[in-house]
């Protein structure tokens, strides 16, 4: 096989021949977004399933997290715009061949369904807090009291129970499509080579699902539920390790500039946050211990839970600044 060398008489500031462009805001935004995919999906695939009573967290607790990560990677994303005011332009327009508008406009349709959906659960969520102490049960008592004194709210209200299950399907389906979009956001962009596989897509998917069945698994109270995840997790981290194995695998057999990008985390300068940080910390070192724990060791849930919810956070921050480290052009 013969390789080209490219090369560029270009001088674009900030983007050849390393992009700098994107800084925190985007990885947490991504990271928001992945776990509020998550939760969506969990929720909807149990309902689905009738068994609303068997996994109460899931269904009808820790949903409550979507809209608030929502709003919050929304926030990050605006932040991170050069033109803030101009942002409401991303809802005026429809492009297809876009991963960013595929995902304003999912973002557009799960927003109100996430806020919707725990809103059905006020009276479960009001008793979690109050039995734990927090003060957010008063809001919430606040909030189940201005539905039910007006007669127009209590009838919406009941026509979104009535129709629960096609909500759920639409979420099972748009949870699926903003977890992948927060990785093929990264992969269309096909200038830098660490970015340009179609295994983000998958892989992001994936982990924010893993980071949505930390967070049920830290919050859940009953025996069952936190064993349930605690075996769906472990399921999950196994996949990510064959993705992110089967990604350095494509990239190191590829062209140069993927060798490259391989090279940055196979001895280069992001080698020690990935492994260390992501696989190790992220994903195995939680694997043994949920794997101790469903052998009969005492270990505390939260353990796991923070270290893969954190990992998957590490995860998005090294992808997204090593991506637009990663080139083509070849000193």
């Amino acid at each position: 096989m013969k390789e080209r060398l490219f090369t560029s008489g270009r001088d674009m500031l900030n983007i050849d021949p390393v992009v700098n462009a994107w800084h925190w805001e985007i990885p947490a935004y991504l990271f928001l977004g992945g776990l509020a995919a998550g939760l969506v999906f969990f929720a909807s695939f149990y309902y689905l399933r009738g068994k609303e009573d068997q996994m109460p967290t899931a269904v009808k607790i820790a949903p409550f997290i979507a809209p608030i990560a929502i709003v919050l990677g929304l926030i990050f994303l605006l932040l991170d715009l050069k033109h803030k005011l101009y942002f409401w332009q991303l809802y005026t327009t429809i492009r297809l061949d876009s991963p960013m508008s595929w995902g304003a406009w999912t973002l557009g349709v799960v927003m109100p369904l996430s806020v919707i959906w725990p809103l059905l659960y006020l009276d479960d969520l009001k008793k979690y807090f109050w039995n734990r102490n927090i003060v957010i049960y008063e809001i919430i008592d606040w909030l189940e009291k201005l539905i039910n004194d007006f007669d127009f709210t209590k009838t919406i209200m009941g026509w979104f129970k009535e129709n629960q299950k096609a909500i759920a399907w639409a979420n099972i389906i748009l949870s699926v499509i903003l977890g992948v979009y927060t990785g093929i956001l990264l992969s269309a962009f096909n200038a830098r080579p660490l970015w340009n596989t179609a295994i983000l897509g998958p892989l992001f998917l994936t982990s924010g699902i893993s980071t949505a069945a930390a967070t049920i698994m830290w919050m859940a109270y009953d025996h069952y539920e936190k064993v349930r995840f605690s075996r769906i997790d472990l399921w999950l981290i196994a996949v990510e390790l064959f993705l992110i194995t089967h990604m350095f695998m494509g990239l190191s057999s590829g062209t140069s500039a993927s060798m490259d990008a391989a090279a940055l985390f196979l001895g280069g300068p992001y080698t020690v946050v990935f492994w260390v940080g992501v696989v190790g910390m992220g994903l195995l070192f939680p694997a043994v211990l949920e794997s101790m724990e469903l052998l009969g060791y005492k270990v505390p849930i939260a353990i796991p839970a923070f270290f893969i919810i954190l990992g998957g956070a590490i995860f998005r921050f090294v992808m997204v600044d090593a991506g637009q480290f990663s080139k083509y052009f070849f000193q």
